[in-house]
C-alpha cells in the first residue's frame, strides 16, 4: 500500500488547475491550424488566426485562454493500493482554489444557485472513480457555461434508430449556433441512468480530439466521424462566420443501461477546450 499525502494533492490540483488555463490542449491547436489551412472563407481563416495567436500569447505571458476560466470538473482515479491519510475531496478543492489565486484567475463560482451572492473559487465539481494500481490520477476540465449552458439530454425509446439518435445530436449544435463560440468539440455519453450519461457526455471531452471510440468496436467509431461530417455541414464555422469546420472532434463514450430505456447526453465545449491531466 502506497501512502499520498494530502499535500501532495493540494500542489498537484493547483498545478493544472494553471496549466489548463494557459495552455489550450496541444491537440486541440493542432485541430484548429489544421482547420485553419482548409479554411476558404476568408473571415473563418481570419477569426482561425485570432484563436491560434490567442492561444500563443496566453502560453507565453501566463494568462487566461479566456475571461471565463471555467467551473473545474475534477476527474479522479485512485489505486486500490493508494492510502490518503484525510479529506480528498477537501484536498482538490483547496488545491484547485490555491490555483486559481495564484494565477488570478476569475472566481465563477456562487455558493447559493438561486440567490447568486457573491462568486468565490471553491467549490470546485469533483468525481472520484476507484482504479486497480498504487496511483492517483487528477483531470481537471475548465468548463466555461457558455457552452456548459448548451448541455442536452434525452431519453430516447430502447428502439430508437442510430439515425434518431443522430438527429438529435446535430439538432443540439445547430440550436448552440454561435452563441458557445464554435468551433466545438462535442462529448456524447450513451446509456447508463439520466444522470451518467450526462457525466460520460462530460468525460469524453477529456479524449483527445480523433481518438476514434474504439477501433475493436467500429460502430461507435463510424458514428464518431458520421457525426464529424454532419456536424461541420452545418456550416456555423468559428463564431458564426461560416465556413467549413463547425466542430473540430466528436468524443463518444458508453455504459451499459436499462432494458427499458437508452439515455444520450451532448455536452458542447467551445474552442477553448481546457483540461490537464496529472498523475501521482
Amino acid at each position: 500500500m502506497r501512502n499520498i499525502s494530502l499535500k501532495q494533492i493540494i500542489d498537484a490540483a493547483s498545478k493544472i488547475s494553471i496549466k489548463a488555463n494557459f495552455n489550450l490542449r496541444p491537440d486541440v491547436l493542432i485541430s484548429l491550424k489544421r482547420a485553419y489551412v482548409k479554411e476558404k472563407n476568408k473571415k473563418a481563416r481570419r477569426f482561425f488566426r485570432a484563436i491560434i495567436d490567442n492561444a500563443a500569447v496566453a502560453r507565453k505571458e501566463k494568462l487566461a485562454i479566456c475571461q471565463d476560466t471555467g467551473l473545474p470538473c475534477v476527474f479522479v482515479e485512485i489505486g486500490s493500493n493508494v492510502r490518503v491519510n484525510g479529506d480528498i475531496k477537501k484536498a482538490i478543492i483547496n488545491g484547485v482554489e490555491k490555483g486559481y489565486k495564484e494565477a488570478y484567475l476569475r472566481n465563477s463560482i456562487v455558493s447559493d444557485p438561486l440567490k447568486r451572492t457573491k462568486s468565490a473559487y471553491s467549490p470546485a465539481v469533483i468525481h472520484l472513480d476507484s482504479v486497480k494500481g498504487n496511483k492517483i490520477k487528477i483531470s481537471l476540465l475548465a468548463k466555461g457555461f457558455g457552452c456548459e449552458n448548451k448541455t442536452q439530454l434525452k431519453m430516447f425509446k430502447p428502439t430508437a434508430s442510430v439515425e434518431e439518435i443522430k438527429k438529435f445530436v446535430v439538432e443540439a449544435v445547430k440550436l448552440a449556433g454561435a452563441d458557445a463560440c464554435p468551433p466545438y468539440v462535442v462529448g456524447i455519453g450513451i446509456g447508463g441512468t439520466a444522470d451518467y450519461a450526462c457525466f460520460l457526455a462530460k468525460k469524453a471531452l477529456l479524449k483527445k480530439i480523433y481518438t476514434r471510440y474504439s477501433i475493436r468496436d467500429t460502430r461507435y467509431a463510424s458514428l464518431e466521424n458520421d457525426l464529424l461530417k454532419q456536424i461541420n455541414k452545418l456550416n456555423i464555422g468559428p463564431m458564426g462566420l461560416g465556413g467549413r469546420t463547425t466542430v473540430l472532434g466528436v468524443n463518444i463514450l458508453t455504459y451499459p443501461t436499462h432494458i427499458a430505456g437508452l439515455p444520450v447526453a451532448v455536452n458542447i465545449n467551445c474552442h477553448a477546450l481546457r483540461s490537464v491531466s496529472i498523475t501521482i
